[in-house]
């Protein structure tokens, strides 16, 4: 019973079925199995989806509801997991939020799945997050990276203020600042001054853990 539960829950995060995802983890939970495991067993989906994407096997849809599949499971688990004081191993803490001005979540919330799928603890401040807004989470947070999302042009800029913000308040030195979205280039993230660039959720992750390995 254990293993056919944990390996449909694989599948239905592989076939993007949120509803049996969620299901399945209430299951496994009843069950009494490691919550644990089958959040290790939901992350590997999670990056054989991942992978498939980059190699271009897979269609950005298919990471999209992947994520979302991962994200209806995984408040399961995390309550499950809290209520027996259990911990993941933590490879990080991340702030992440799509910038003020801006609306658009898709991307933000596939590398937030993403990341906390590596086992990062995730803060997701959600959309239209002002500087302030992210400054006051990094503080509380005590956040190692920060991750910024903008898809429109005309938001972009808003990335440059934060990280302004950010040498004004002091606290540049003390996290590491990672930009993404569609309006945004390599070329402009070295312009403003962020430690890195990702152009999709899979490369974000890897990138995460690189800026937070050369600490």
């Amino acid at each position: 019973m254990r293993t056919n539960l944990l390996d449909d829950l694989q599948k239905a995060i592989i076939t993007c079925a949120a509803e049996d995802a969620s299901r399945l983890t209430n299951r496994i939970v009843k069950e009494g199995i490691d919550p644990l495991e089958a959040l290790d067993t939901m992350t590997l989906a999670i990056r054989q989806v991942g992978d498939g994407f980059n190699k271009g096997d897979l269609w950005l849809p298919d990471l999209i509801r992947a994520s979302e599949a991962f994200q209806a499971a995984l408040p399961v688990l995390m309550e499950a997991l809290a209520r027996i004081g259990k911990e993941r191993k933590n490879a990080g803490v991340v702030v992440i939020g799509t910038v003020s001005g801006d609306i658009h979540n898709i991307g933000k919330d596939m590398v937030a799945t993403l990341l906390v799928a590596n086992g990062f603890a995730v803060h997701d401040l959600g959309i239209n997050v002002t500087a302030e807004g992210f400054i006051a989470a990094i503080k509380e947070h005590r956040a190692d990276l920060l991750a910024m999302s903008a898809l429109l042009s005309i938001s972009a800029p808003e990335q440059k203020k934060v990280i302004a913000d950010l040498e004004r308040a002091g606290l540049r030195n003390t996290v590491k600042v990672m930009v993404g979205g569609g309006a945004i280039t390599q070329e402009f993230a070295t312009s403003i001054g962020a430690d890195g660039y990702a152009a999709t959720a899979p490369l974000a992750t890897a990138l995460a853990r690189t800026l937070l390995d050369s600490r």
